[in-house]
């Protein structure tokens, strides 16, 4: 279901961003001991600051978790973040998302409608024996539901800096494995853990069989849902060749959503919060070429000035669909708030969050 974004009117948007942040900031200070406001390192600065925790997507909704004595949870990224929150959140607490529209394609493009079928299919011609034989993993950038599909059937989510942690553990679990919505980050951990080529295959949506033999799929291992991220598909080997002609000394790491023949040039891979981690690590001087969200990548430039670093693509690599979210939405939940009115609140329905919260404690219990 499309969730609409109520109009804010001439009212906010007439607003200078000096007037928004200063608004922001007294509306804070008013309800202090009834918010938390969490914000994904992808979100941009003019929100980022105003974070009480950041991080990546599963990180802010097991710290939320933990805290208690708040009763809004402002999460400042996309639905899918959103509704993990929700799940892992106290029956007390309400989540809240500043823009409706703030989505994930990616997470869009494996529907539980679609998965259920391509299930169906494989249990019509005896890949599948029973609906259980091929194990689910899905990338936590996947809707509750598709989550919830995935619990039911004993299957885990997983993180990207987890994910062939889970997959070794889906393999070593079933004959084969499922693996969705992100194609890139399941073909990097099964490589990683040496599955041979021949026996990955990319499930094409709308395709019977995905397009593939009989054959083909009896002998695959991992099947790979054909999504992808649409802000690491911009991230070429040639942008990493192009660095290493024009800085031979400079490290190249890059996000395990980018495909498989960029990560083979790279340096380092790994989740933003190992980004993080290397870039914080190394020493002044060091010189950097980061293939991840460029708001990120701006952030590691102010707070690293003695280092050099760089955006690994030569335009700009912004996820649209979080920059929904800005300053004036916040602004407009807060004064709500403060009204005794509660807005953009998401929720996931009991029964999916039952069997979604399966699967995220599954994959707790690998890791």
């Amino acid at each position: 279901m499309l969730l609409q974004q109520k109009d804010l009117g001439a009212e906010y948007y007439s607003l200078q961003s000096q007037e928004i942040e200063e608004r922001i900031r007294q509306r804070i200070t008013e309800l202090r001991n009834d918010i938390l406001i969490l914000c994904h390192h992808y979100q941009s600065q003019g929100l980022f600051q105003f974070a009480d925790l950041s991080g990546d997507s599963l990180k802010l909704a097991r710290d939320a978790a933990l805290v208690q004595d708040r009763e809004f949870l402002i999460f400042c990224g996309v639905h899918f973040m959103a509704e993990s929150a929700d799940i892992l959140a106290h029956k007390d607490q309400k989540v809240l998302l500043p823009h409706l529209h703030a989505g994930c394609p990616m997470a869009d493009m494996a529907t539980v409608g679609a998965v259920e079928q391509a299930y169906k299919e494989l249990l019509d011609v005896g890949i599948m024996q029973s609906a259980t034989d091929m194990v689910p993993v899905t990338y936590v950038n996947s809707s509750a539901a598709l989550k919830a599909f995935v619990g039911e059937r004993d299957g885990s989510v997983c993180t990207s800096s987890n994910g062939e942690k889970v997959l070794q553990w889906a393999l070593a679990k079933g004959e084969k494995v499922f693996f969705f919505p992100d194609e890139h980050l399941g073909r990097n951990s099964a490589a990683a853990l040496g599955v041979p080529d021949d026996q990955v295959l990319l499930w094409h949506r709308g395709e019977r069989l995905g397009g593939h033999t009989l054959a083909t799929l009896h002998n695959a291992r991992v099947l790979l849902w054909d999504g992808y991220c649409e802000v690491h598909m911009r991230f070429l080997p040639d942008h990493i060749r192009q660095w290493r002609l024009r800085e031979p000394d400079i490290q190249i790491i890059i996000h395990p959503e980018c495909p498989h023949d960029v990560l083979t040039l790279a340096d380092q891979y790994g989740s933003t919060e190992a980004i993080i981690s290397a870039v914080e690590n190394s020493p002044a001087g060091s010189k950097w070429a980061i293939g991840t969200e460029v708001n990120l990548v701006d952030r590691l430039q102010r707070q690293h000035p003695d280092k050099e670093i760089h955006l690994l693509a030569s335009s700009s690599c912004q996820c649209t669909t979080m920059d929904c979210n800005q300053p004036v939405n916040l602004l407009w939940l807060l004064d709500n708030l403060a009204a005794g009115k509660v807005q953009n609140q998401i929720t996931v329905e009991s029964e999916i969050a039952v069997l979604a919260a399966k699967s995220l404690e599954q994959m707790l219990a690998i890791s």
